[in-house]
């Protein structure tokens, strides 16, 4: 039981549905969604799309999106991949003789936004409703506007040097970035929601929306083109999975970064974690040395899967065995190991589970804040920096090349018990997502937290040669820390941010919701 005289929240307990996302009115929406007879994946996707206007500087419908669901009564996990891909006419050489990597902000960075063609395959394929009912909410709000939330204003504050050209049109006021309260509006994207509505993903992979993302690129130097839009698909894929003690992870599988948890996970379970102090020095050590090590597996196996050499590797036991022996309980690793993708900060969650158990763990992303910063001139819509989670590196798994997935960094995850789905939930923050779904996992399974308390410990991430605290850590464990050799900095940013849905032995649902975004979990 939480401490009630400390600030906190309490985790949510509802019986026909809960909604656990970033922003309040897409919760909001999405049980409003399930209450009119909508199913969990029609509330995902009508709480999905409002948050790209909610949080214009995470999400919206130039991106990406990936999706774990199961159906009702099935414990069966299947996978969406709706990754846009490089255009055809991508050229790695003229990209390489730009520099060492592609530039966050270039038009090169910019790959196909994949998200609303998943979007309509899940609602045809898994919903009740159909387009108009579902995306109605957000088309509304586009219009209308919504007043700006504290943690929106703060990352506006810190990214918004990075829009450029229809960007700044189109997502600051007067060039300067909206404040708490301050509406944001796009009637532009309302007006591209109704021609999804009405004419499902051809209204905006075709016709005049296509034409206005094409002419908006091409016009930067992009090669981009209208054939390349219109063949965007999303598949159907099989989760990835690993065990931890009694629990089963789930994750989705390459081009995403989920098989790094799993390792992490494979490393962590060569240690003691119970004997450790659960916010001490010991086990925050030993959760960033394998957070090193992970991690630079990842960026040198993971890749779109038609291009991976040994595809197995990240899931072995074998390969957590030998990088666990690596680590010196005393003693940090050097701080820079050999990597090869770009990290982002922004990126948005949402899990819902409804009456019937259908359970829906969906991520949706520009990549970095504001993306590319470049939006379309007529609709505004922000393109995502995706590509730049290529490597130029040649014969490298993740080489940059035409009609190519990058290496993506956003990751659902979904947890199984005893061979039963238990828990959709999801971790936001770039690169921390894979060490988030493992301390989010051994918070609980290690250290007996409820959802909620797993979700509001204090978070560690080594990252750029450096080890980031959260100011929820100790100044003796930071000084421990710095004993063993790590480079410290206390964060100037929250780490993450996570959501999660757990179905409790009893059938009640219990929703937690990550107090370091402006979102609640909310049910009925």
């Amino acid at each position: 039981m939480r401490n009630f005289q400390a600030p906190g929240r309490s985790a949510v307990l509802a019986e026909n549905g809960i909604c656990a996302t970033s922003h309040p009115l897409a919760a909001k929406v999405a049980i409003d969604i399930l209450e009119r007879g909508g199913n969990a994946m029609d509330a995902a996707i009508a709480g999905a799309v409002l948050l790209g206007i909610c949080e214009p500087q995470s999400t919206g419908i130039g991106g990406d999106a990936f999706c774990l669901f199961s159906l009702p009564g099935s414990d069966e996990v299947r996978a969406l991949n709706a990754s846009g891909r490089a255009p055809a006419g991508f050229d790695a050489e003229a990209a390489r003789s730009k520099g060492a990597n592609i530039g966050l902000q270039s038009v090169d960075a910019i790959t196909l936004p994949g998200a609303i063609d998943g979007f309509c395959r899940l609602s045809e394929d898994h919903g009740r409703l159909g387009l108009p009912d579902i995306l109605a909410p957000a088309i509304h709000y586009a219009e209308e506007g919504v007043p700006v939330a504290p943690r929106v204003a703060f990352d506006y504050a810190r990214a918004a040097g990075t829009l450029w050209g229809a960007g700044e049109q189109h997502y600051l006021i007067n060039g300067t970035p909206l404040t708490v309260g301050q509406k944001f509006r796009s009637p532009g994207q309302a007006e591209v929601l109704r021609q999804v509505a009405k004419h499902g993903r051809a209204g905006f992979y075709g016709g005049e929306v296509a034409r206005d993302m094409v002419q908006s690129l091409t016009a930067l130097g992009g090669l981009h083109s209208l054939e390349d839009f219109s063949n965007v698909r999303c598949d159907y894929t099989d989760p990835v999975s690993g065990t931890y003690g009694p629990v089963e992870l789930l994750e989705h599988p390459p081009n995403g970064q989920g098989a790094t948890a799993i390792l992490m996970l494979n490393i962590l379970s060569q240690f003691d974690l119970a004997a450790m102090d659960p916010l001490g020095a010991d086990r925050a050590h030993i959760e960033a040395e394998v957070a090193k090590l992970a991690y630079d597996a990842r960026d040198r196996f993971i890749a779109d899967p038609a291009y991976m050499t040994e595809p197995d590797r990240m899931l072995s036991m074998d390969t957590a065995k030998a990088l666990a022996a690596l680590i010196d309980p005393a003693r940090a690793l050097p701080p820079s190991l050999p990597g090869a993708a770009a990290v982002h900060k922004d990126t948005v969650y949402i899990t819902v589970v409804d009456k019937d158990r259908m359970c829906v763990s969906m991520i949706y992303s520009i990549f970095h804040s504001f993306g590319s910063g470049l939006a379309s001139e007529k609709y505004g819509i922000l393109f995502q920096n995706r590509g730049a989670g290529f490597t130029l590196e040649k014969g490298h798994p993740n080489e940059a090349a035409p009609g190519k997935r990058p290496m993506h960094t956003i990751i659902p995850g979904m947890v199984r018990r005893n061979g039963r789905v238990e828990m959709p939930f999801g971790v936001m923050g770039g690169a921390y997502q894979p060490n988030g779904h493992a301390r989010l996992l051994t918070n609980m399974e290690v250290f007996g937290m409820d959802a909620q308390s797993a979700i509001d410990a204090p978070r560690a991430f080594p990252e750029d040669g450096t080890l980031r605290l959260e100011t929820g850590y100790s100044q003796k464990v930071a000084q421990n820390l710095a004993n063993r050799g790590h480079d410290l900095q206390w964060s100037d940013s929250p780490i993450g941010g996570a959501q999660a849905i757990r179905i409790r032995g009893d059938g009640v649902l219990e929703g937690a919701s990550d107090p370091r975004k402006d979102g609640i979990a909310l049910g009925y």
